[in-house]
C-alpha cells in the first residue's frame, strides 16, 4: 500500500520543473524550429500542425515524467548521428561500421529484439533469486531496446527518403513497423507504472506479452521478408496515419498491459509466487489505470479514424471489417470501466476480463487481417 500512497503524496506539478526542463522545452522547440526550416516546403498546414503538436506533446511528457527527458534526447542525438552517416547513399548501412552493426533500420531493430528478450529473461532471473540488481539492470535494458527501436523508426524513415522522395513515409504503415511501435510504447508504459509504483516485480509478466511481439517481428523478418521498405498504398498517403496509428497503438499497448497485470493478479499469492509479486491492490490499481489511459487513446483514435474514413472513402463509418472490430474492443473497455467505477466491482472478475479482453484486442488488431477481408485488408500476413 505504500508504493500507492507516495503515489498519491507527490508535490504540485509546477514545484516539480527545474533548470532541465526549460532545456529540455528550448532543446525540443529549437529542434522542431529547424526541421519546420529545412522541410516546410514539403509539409502542408496539417503535417505542420503535426509537428507543432508532437514537440508540445514530448514536452509535456517529459515534464510529467523526468525519465524521458533524458530518453528523448540521447535517441533523437543518436537517431542524427545515424542518419548523418549514410551522406545520401543507401548502401552505406552495410558498409559504414555505425551502420551495419547499431544504426541502420535494420540493426537497430535487431539490437531492440534481442534486449527485449534479455530482459524478459532477467526479470524473471529477478523473481527466482528476489534479486532487485538482475530487476535494475532488466529495466536498463528496457529502456536501451526502447531506445534501440526508436532509432530503428527514426533511420527507417529517412532511408525511405533515400529509395525515392516518392516512397518515403512515416514507418507506420505495416504489420513489421507497427509491431515495433506496439513493443516500444508498450515497454515505456510498463518503465512508467514501475517508477511510479516503484515496484519492477510485475515486469516478469508485462515483458512477455512484448518478446511475443518481438518473435512476430523476428518472424516477418526473416520467413516473410518484410521488413523491406513498400511505397505506400494510396489510401495511407494522407497526414491522418500520423495521427490515428501512435493513437491507436498507444490503447493497443496499454490494454496489453493491463491484460499481463490481470495475469499476475490472479496468480498472486499462488504457490512459488506468493510473496514474489506486489499486492493485489497495487496490481488492481495498475490495470484500472492502464485500461483507462487505453480506453482515452483508443477512443481518440476511433474519432480520428473515422475523419480519416470520410475524407479517404466518403463516409466515417461503412461497417467495415476492422471498424466493426474496433467498435467491440471500445465496448467491451467501456463496459469495464463502467463496471469498475459505477458498480465498484474490483477482484478476480475484471482481472479475467481485462485477460480476455486482449484476446478480443489481439483479432482486431491482427486477426481481422488474417481472416477477414475489407477496406483495411493493406496490413495482410
Amino acid at each position: 500500500m505504500e508504493a500507492t500512497q507516495n503515489y498519491y503524496e507527490r508535490p504540485p506539478f509546477l514545484k516539480t520543473l527545474t533548470w532541465f526542463d526549460g532545456l529540455f522545452a528550448l532543446l525540443l522547440v529549437g529542434g522542431s524550429v529547424y526541421a519546420f526550416s529545412l522541410y516546410a516546403d514539403y509539409m502542408d498546414a496539417y503535417e505542420k500542425g503535426i509537428l507543432g503538436l508532437t514537440a508540445a506533446s514530448f514536452i509535456a511528457l517529459g515534464w510529467l515524467w523526468k525519465p524521458m527527458r533524458p530518453f528523448l534526447l540521447v535517441v533523437a542525438g543518436l537517431s542524427l548521428f545515424g542518419v548523418t552517416q549514410y551522406h545520401g547513399e543507401l548502401v552505406r548501412a552495410e558498409q559504414a561500421f555505425f551502420l551495419k552493426y547499431l544504426f541502420s533500420s535494420q540493426s537497430a531493430i535487431m539490437w531492440m529484439s534481442a534486449l527485449f528478450v534479455i530482459a524478459t529473461a532477467g526479470y524473471w532471473l529477478g523473481m527466482a533469486l528476489r534479486s532487485d540488481f538482475a530487476n535494475r539492470v532488466s529495466a536498463a535494458l528496457i529502456w536501451s531496446a526502447a531506445g534501440m527501436g526508436v532509432i530503428g523508426l527514426m533511420v527507417r524513415w529517412y532511408e525511405s527518403y533515400l529509395i525515392s522522395p516518392d516512397v518515403g513515409h512515416i514507418p507506420l504503415s505495416n504489420l513489421y513497423e507497427v509491431f515495433i511501435l506496439f513493443s516500444i510504447i508498450t515497454a515505456l508504459l510498463y518503465l512508467y507504472y514501475e517508477e511510479r509504483y516503484n515496484n519492477r516485480q510485475m515486469g516478469a509478466f508485462v515483458l512477455p506479452v512484448i518478446s511475443a511481439a518481438v518473435g512476430f517481428i523476428l518472424w516477418y523478418t526473416f520467413d516473410r521478408e518484410a521488413h523491406h521498405i513498400q511505397p505506400l498504398v494510396p489510401a495511407l498517403q494522407s497526414y491522418w496515419m500520423k495521427l490515428h496509428v501512435p493513437a491507436n497503438f498507444v490503447g493497443y499497448g496499454a490494454f496489453a498491459l493491463a491484460a499481463m497485470i490481470g495475469v499476475a493478479y490472479l496468480l498472486s499469492g499462488k504457490g512459488w509466487l506468493a510473496g514474489r509479486l506486489p499486492a493485489p491492490d497495487i496490481l488492481d490499481d495498475v490495470m484500472y489505470k492502464a485500461i483507462a489511459i487505453g480506453f482515452a487513446f483508443f477512443t481518440i483514435a476511433t474519432i480520428l479514424g473515422a475523419m480519416w474514413a470520410a475524407e479517404a472513402w466518403g463516409g466515417y463509418w461503412s461497417w467495415d471489417p476492422k471498424e466493426t472490430w474496433a467498435l467491440i474492443v471500445w465496448l467491451n473497455y467501456a463496459a469495464w470501466l463502467h463496471i469498475r467505477l459505477v458498480k465498484g466491482l474490483r477482484g478476480p472478475m475484471l482481472a479475467w476480463w481485462a485477460v480476455i479482453g486482449l484476446l478480443v484486442t489481439a483479432f482486431a488488431f491482427i486477426g481481422v487481417n488474417m481472416f477477414l477481408s475489407g477496406l483495411h485488408s493493406y496490413g495482410t500476413l
